[in-house]
């Protein structure tokens, strides 16, 4: 298929998966879409969600890092710009992209939409704080079942189809612990009907010595992804004793106006005066008394607002 043709096919599909999202909006994902460069005998998958403006200057600053290799003694720009010149950089690549944008747009990106960190598991973490991750599977240790905001169902694994922008976490053996990060440019099916993530990435260690700034592609069933920081909030998680961030916040927020909590205890944090909270509400509504806040809990508690605000 000619690249013209190609492009004109997406932009059709585009408009008519997104008749809700503003004209604004529309633009920047057809600007997106238009500047792919999808590989032969691909299919696009459009995104199903806007493509924010500053997703296309976080891919755009990205791509312009192509072929930046590391020096012999392994020190890179990422690195001495996160303060350790010789780090395993696959993180700090990232982070570096954001603080350019910033600095080029001047935007708040880093530390509010994306994490600024080195380390195994931190940005993972952090996504989950922000309620933005995303597990391959549909589960998150230490957490739970994950489902897709408006559904009944836990989400069943390989599910998810991450969005431009997000940052896909892969582990490098069985601990499940997330070693490497790179950002996603788009996602499509390959001639054999496998979707496959297309990202960009620095210090991919699984290749040969010097390390560089690559485009690579990953199937979307692929062992080691682990999950995904999503630019969009698509997904609700079981909650429990010791999580904490947003969705612990908007749990607990639901909670006092369901007359379950005082306001003084929307903390962020699921303690103990949460989980009994949540003991008393399964207690009232004939469900399994865990205190744990898992799928039947939250659309029970949904339920409940809803006969309340009628």
């Amino acid at each position: 298929m000619r690249p013209v043709i190609r492009i004109l096919m997406v932009l059709l599909c585009l408009v008519l998966a997104l008749p809700a999202v503003g004209a604004a909006e529309n633009d920047a994902t057809a600007s997106y879409l238009a500047a792919l460069e999808i590989q032969a005998g691909e299919t696009l998958i459009p995104p199903a969600q806007p493509v924010p403006d500053y997703v296309l200057w976080l891919v755009d600053v990205a791509r312009g890092e192509l072929g930046y290799t590391e020096e012999r003694s392994g020190v890179t720009k990422y690195g001495t710009w996160a303060g350790y010149p010789t780090a395993e950089w696959c993180a700090e690549f990232a982070c570096w992209c954001v603080n350019r944008v910033d600095q080029l747009h001047q935007t708040h990106l880093l530390t509010r939409l994306y994490p600024n960190y080195s380390g195994t598991n931190v940005g993972r973490d952090w996504f989950l704080t922000q309620g933005r991750y995303i597990a391959r599977k549909g589960t998150v240790p230490g957490w739970g079942t994950q489902w897709f905001k408006g559904e009944t169902t836990a989400m069943t694994p390989n599910s998810y189809i991450p969005q431009p922008g997000d940052w896909l976490f892969l582990s490098v053996n069985s601990t499940g612990d997330t070693a490497h990060v790179a950002l996603v440019e788009y996602c499509a099916y390959d001639d054999h009907g496998q979707a496959r993530v297309h990202v960009i990435e620095g210090n991919n260690t699984s290749k040969p010595a010097p390390q560089s700034v690559e485009r690579n592609d990953y199937a979307l069933d692929y062992w080691a992804i682990q999950g995904y920081g999503t630019v969009h909030d698509l997904v609700e998680i079981t909650l429990r004793f010791g999580c904490d961030g947003e969705k612990v916040l908007a749990l607990q927020r639901k909670l006092v106006a369901a007359g379950l909590l005082e306001s003084q205890y929307t903390t962020g944090r699921y303690g103990a005066i949460t989980t009994d909270a949540i003991k008393d509400f399964q207690q009232k509504t004939g469900i399994l008394e865990t205190g744990v806040a898992n799928l039947e809990t939250q659309l029970a508690l949904e339920n409940e607002l809803d006969r309340i605000n009628r």
